[in-house]
């Protein structure tokens, strides 16, 4: 069988990006579930110990910690091994369950093994598994990308906070803005997202076959089960119990989840494509490294490739975003399984907006300002200022402003400072009011600093 390897990867997040995706492994690989489910199984373990359940009242304290290290230090040959059981039991779940009870042989648990996913069910493992592996991959791995973005956003605006810039709606020239005000519209755009993002929790199930904690209470109908549940989901990891349930989780929180990646996601497409127009436009050029090539046929091409790539993987991200969304809170009656091989997949849009995060970056760190570019173009479209001329007049009450502005803009001759200021010395007003109006240009003609 042929060695997998970035060359042979079919997917490019572990081929081509796979430097760019790695420290994802450790949240998403078929590995780090079983790890995650492992932790789940010692955690209940020893959450039960803890109730105490009679049977476990003797178990000492001391082995809690030596428990843990078997997920703490769980490596790839532990993975091995839990892969070579599965060969047998033809479950995941069930073959994490026998991994663990042959470590109870070695630490002198013997007597206690069939207290390993005691009552459970394999979704009681997955759904609390798996969303324990997307919290801490969003904590530990998105955020510090996706800040990073923001925090460069952030620092460009400062840094262009004063650069006059004619503006464009549908296309056209429009009323001037400044360059850093338009990157700090991105800003805000993505932490008002984050803002929406922080008030999703991230939830789990814990129950039992179908929710009811059926064969806990039908064992031990004198503890309160669903208290239980609650302090282990949200006590213990730190996740949001859904209760009542069906078998599985019912996903909408993920799916809200979801939902704000992707327009997370949205947000930074606007941003590429905006990126990429300025640098079309030669507002930006770009620093390039000794030795790239643009185009194997036209060596003057410098391509704004990583805005372009970015959005490539963003529209990618999106799509799978957007399924994850809309399958998994449908589930037939009580549970089928569907979701199973879905939620194997959340660890593939990560991937690709994880590669869209740095090709922004990296776009943005690459952009150097033109500043004749923005000067020129602001002094080519002095019509531009004929809202501002229109809008002192209607304050001065003079007659038919906004028709006498249209008809000078509208000619075909070129509207230039000379035919702006033309018109004004023709008009009717104070010699305040006409300097008032001849003091405006389009590169202050900027409304307010954000």
């Amino acid at each position: 069988m042929q060695q997998l390897s970035e060359l042979t990867a079919i997917s490019p997040i572990d081929g081509r990006y796979r430097n760019k995706t790695v420290a994802l492994s450790a949240y998403f690989s078929e590995e780090a579930l079983i790890r995650y489910r492992v932790l789940i199984e010692i955690e209940y373990f020893i959450a039960l110990c803890q109730l105490p359940l009679p049977q476990l009242a003797g178990v000492d304290t001391s082995v809690y910690e030596p428990l843990r290290d078997i997920y703490r230090n769980f490596n790839s040959n532990d993975a091995l091994q839990v892969k070579e059981i599965e060969k047998t039991t033809n479950h995941d779940v069930k073959a994490v369950e026998y991994f663990i009870k042959k470590a109870f042989d070695t630490l002198g648990l013997e007597q206690y093994k069939e207290f390993i996913h005691f009552g459970l069910t394999s979704q009681d493992i997955n759904n609390t598994a798996i969303p324990l592996s997307t919290k801490e991959a969003f904590e530990n791995v998105y955020m510090p990308s996706l800040i990073g973005v923001i925090s460069k956003l952030k620092e460009l605006s400062v840094e262009w906070a004063d650069v006059p810039m004619l503006a464009r709606t549908h296309g056209q020239p429009a009323s001037p803005t400044r360059l850093g005000k338009e990157i700090l519209v991105f800003v805000e755009r993505l932490e008002e997202q984050l803002r929406l993002l922080f008030n999703i929790p991230f939830a789990a199930k814990f129950g039992g076959a179908t929710g009811n904690f059926n064969a806990h209470f039908v064992a031990y109908p004198a503890y309160d089960w669903r208290k239980f549940g609650q302090d282990f989901v949200e006590g213990t990891l730190g996740l949001r119990h859904s209760f009542p349930t069906t078998q599985v989780e019912h996903y909408d929180h993920s799916a809200a989840f979801f939902d704000a990646l992707k327009r997370i996601n949205t947000i930074l497409i606007d941003l590429d494509r905006d990126m990429w127009a300025y640098v079309s436009m030669d507002y930006f050029k770009q620093k390039i490294k000794a030795g790239e090539i643009g185009s194997s046929a036209m060596p003057h091409k410098v391509n704004p490739i990583d805005f372009e790539n970015s959005e490539g993987n963003l529209g990618i991200a999106n799509a799978l975003f957007e399924h994850l969304a809309a399958k998994l809170p449908v589930s037939r009656l009580q549970r089928d399984l569907t979701d199973s091989t879905v939620l194997r997949n959340i660890g593939v849009p990560m991937g690709h907006t994880l590669i869209a995060l740095e090709a922004t970056l990296k776009g943005l760190n690459k952009l150097l300002l033109n500043a004749e570019k923005f000067e020129d173009d602001l002094e080519k479209n002095w019509a531009v200022v004929a809202e501002a001329i229109q809008t002192i007049l209607r304050r001065e009450n003079y007659p038919n402003p906004y028709e006498a502005l249209k008809e000078l803009t509208r000619t075909n001759t070129a509207i230039d400072k000379n035919a702006i200021h033309s018109f004004i010395n023709t008009l009717t007003v104070t010699e305040d009011v006409r300097q008032e109006l001849l003091r405006v240009t389009p590169a202050n003609y900027l409304g307010i600093k954000p």
